[in-house]
């Protein structure tokens, strides 16, 4: 095998541990973590019926929005009624799947950090393969990546400013160890 084709087969080798390596734990996560699923919180019914007043809006656990001008419309029994806003009928359901979402996010977040930064540990202790140690060193970026990625929205600014200044670090670690033996092999 020459030389250019070993080089595509241990890069291709490499792409390859990464994907399925973070594959991996994203089904795990799914697998340990139950995902909340927005029915299991708010009922999705055939037929709806329009809520037409604040009280019966509040009793469904909704939210009422008043219209800053009140309207008319036919009630479902043929009466007219005065319309002084609209409801959300899945307000307070919505509130409960976002909260338990966001619940879902963190845990995932921090499995997925764990296992990223545990592949970046195993990498430098496997540094006499370069295949497997370069492939678990990008691999647990990538998994921190998706991770920050799946949290970010919920993350405050502080938060995001630790997430970030620690992928910077381990890349700037895994840069100095990477590449210090190839620096010091090509000085000699």
């Amino acid at each position: 095998m020459n030389t250019k084709q070993s080089l595509l087969t241990k890069w291709s080798l490499i792409i390859g541990i990464i994907i399925v390596l973070n594959l991996f734990f994203n089904y795990e996560a799914s697998l340990v973590f139950n995902e909340p699923q927005y029915d299991q919180f708010c009922e999705q019914k055939q037929i709806t019926e329009a809520v037409l007043t604040q009280a019966a809006c509040v009793e469904v656990g909704g939210q009422w929005n008043s219209y800053p001008t009140p309207g008319i419309e036919k009630a479902p029994t043929g009466q007219s009624v005065s319309i002084s806003g609209y409801c959300d009928p899945q307000f307070t359901c919505r509130q409960e799947f976002e909260a338990a979402q966001k619940t879902y996010d963190r845990n995932v977040f921090v499995t997925l950090v764990a296992l990223g930064v545990l592949c970046i540990a195993i990498s430098f202790i496997l540094r006499g393969n370069d295949v497997i140690s370069t492939a678990l060193s990008f691999g647990g970026v990538l998994s921190l990546i998706i991770a920050s990625i799946r949290y970010w929205s919920y993350a405050d600014n502080i938060l995001k400013v630790i997430i970030l200044g620690v992928a910077l670090l381990l890349l700037i670690i895994i840069a100095l160890r990477k590449f210090k033996d190839r620096d010091e092999t090509v000085r000699s």
